[in-house]
């Protein structure tokens, strides 16, 4: 509830002693962070948020969801956003907040006056600004971590030519529906892009192959007959057929292959491409 008394009492007590309260403030959010931010910086954002924070007490309210503080809010959450692409931890992140609570007590214990009531309303104020920005500095890691598999996953699947007319997809890892997905669309792209009529899926690098793997195999493959390309599969290992084999896995008139090079070869082929084995001869 709204109270204009003790919003005004708040922000009267930071407004009388700013430049103070703000420089230890810096001071002790620099020293939390161990020179991973010049003090430079510190008083540059600390200071628009005071100034945002004070405005917002000057309302009389104590709800962080309140319109009047909805600058702080977005202060904040852009601060958690940097913090957190710049590795900073939770703690380092949120300490920016917390810091000016023990900078408020001092100057109280200073001033020697009976602030009791504002001191507490603006801890309780202060807690809730600091898990605001737990909050989203928890999000934005996630993001970032959703960012880096879709990073990895494109970099974990390359389309590459290896001969005018074949295309490869050399897998690794686990394959599941959505990188199948991936290798599906890259696959399909380099093909219209380059007109290839052959393409090449090497497992060799797959883990393992069960039933949804095989299943994912054969999509992909159909997915590429649409487009007039024929694929071979290979990587084919003696563990691997012996699972494929006692899984009842059917592969139906799709080639596979052992090796890539098998694979290559037989592609070229397909291609009208001779390919002969020269014998060294003396000189």
């Amino acid at each position: 509830m709204t109270n204009p008394t003790q919003g005004d009492q708040l922000a009267d007590l930071l407004r009388g002693d700013a430049d103070e309260l703000i420089r230890r403030w810096v001071g002790l959010a620099a020293s939390s962070l161990r020179g991973r931010m010049t003090e430079a910086e510190l008083d540059r954002e600390l200071r628009e948020f005071f100034a945002v924070l004070v405005d917002a007490l000057s309302t009389g309210s104590r709800d962080i969801k309140d319109d009047a503080y909805a600058d702080a809010r977005v202060l904040l959450e852009e601060l958690s956003r940097t913090r957190a692409r710049l590795g900073f931890s939770p703690s380092e992140t949120a300490v920016g907040v917390f810091a000016l609570k023990r900078a408020v007590f001092e100057l109280i214990e200073r001033r020697g006056n009976d602030g009791f009531r504002e001191v507490i309303a603006l801890s309780s104020l202060l807690d809730d600004l600091g898990l605001w920005t737990f909050e989203f500095y928890s999000r934005t890691r996630e993001e970032i971590i959703t960012e880096q598999s879709e990073q990895l996953l494109e970099l974990t699947t390359p389309v590459v030519k290896l001969w005018d007319g074949v295309l490869a997809v050399p897998l690794v890892g686990t394959l599941d529906s959505a990188r199948t997905q991936v290798v599906m669309e890259k696959l399909l792209e380099a093909l219209v892009e380059s007109g290839a009529e052959q393409a090449i899926i090497d497992i060799t690098g797959v883990l393992a192959v069960d039933t949804q793997v095989a299943q994912h195999l054969l999509k992909t493959v159909m997915a590429a007959r649409l487009m007039g390309a024929e694929c071979t599969i290979s990587g084919i290992r003696p563990q691997i057929a012996q699972t494929i084999v006692g899984l009842g896995i059917e592969f139906g008139d799709i080639t596979t292959k052992a090796s890539l090079a098998d694979a290559l070869l037989h592609a070229l082929r397909r291609a009208g491409v001779d390919v002969v084995r020269r014998r060294n001869q003396a000189v």
